[in-house]
């Protein structure tokens, strides 16, 4: 690589939301929700490009009035309800390539988590930067709690070598929170992956950030929660 690495967010938009319709660009705060990533990857110096990534001309529209880019509308095999995030990347990568844009690093923000700290940005995509080992980048939530899944008619506890005991003494566990903030290599998300095999992890402790908007409920919340953090920014 020769040069200054390209640094591309992308927020991927669908439109066809069946939960909560619109969501994305319905008023939040007094702000469509799909803003609040837009303007969080547009500060920041480390962000060359912001793309949003969508098969609804409407949220084109309004992802370029708040300073995105939408050069393309997705193609709409990938904008069905069951469609992973992963090929959705990949496309709007190779799509870049092949309009000769090198893509070098790729920043996804899920639209539906907008309570992201700006240094979360800023720092997955300085780890990439500082070590060329690193795959990917991520923000996560350590936890002391204790998982579980189900495993045929019975249950297996994740993480079974963590011994019980004061939350004070356990290792923690991390919740992956890559709709915050997540760097990775261009070269991996064209493998169709949205995190490599050597990753950095950040931890974030805001209780805030677990707000994930997808129902009438999460939209309530979160206005509750920008009201006192502005709230206490007046106090």
């Amino acid at each position: 690589m020769s040069g200054k690495p390209h640094v591309v967010a992308i927020i991927p938009a669908r439109g066809g939301s069946k939960g909560l319709p619109g969501k994305n660009v319905r008023p939040l705060a007094g702000k469509p929700l799909i803003a609040y990533s837009v303007e969080a990857a547009k500060r920041s110096k480390l962000v060359d490009r912001v793309i949003v990534t969508t098969d609804d001309a409407e949220i084109a529209r309004v992802a370029k009035a708040h300073g995105a880019e939408a050069p393309f509308l997705r193609p709409p095999e990938l904008a069905q309800d069951l469609t992973p995030t992963e090929p959705v990347l990949q496309h709007a990568v190779e799509w870049l390539e092949t309009d000769g844009y090198r893509v070098d690093i790729v920043l996804f923000l899920q639209p539906t988590d907008i309570f992201r700290k700006q240094a979360m940005i800023d720092g997955v995509i300085q780890a990439l930067l500082d070590d060329p080992a690193v795959d990917s980048a991520f923000v996560a939530y350590p936890t002391h709690k204790n998982f579980w899944r189900k495993n045929g008619k019975g249950f297996t506890r994740l993480a079974a070598d963590l011994s019980h005991g004061p939350r004070q003494t356990r290792e923690p566990l991390y919740r992956e929170d890559t709709g915050l903030a997540c760097a990775t290599r261009a070269s991996v998300i064209k493998q169709g992956k949205r995190i490599g095999e050597h990753v950095v992890i950040l931890p974030n402790k805001d209780d805030a950030s677990a707000i994930d908007i997808h129902t009438e409920f999460d939209f309530w919340l979160a206005e509750r929660v920008l009201a006192e953090k502005q709230r206490t920014i007046n106090d």
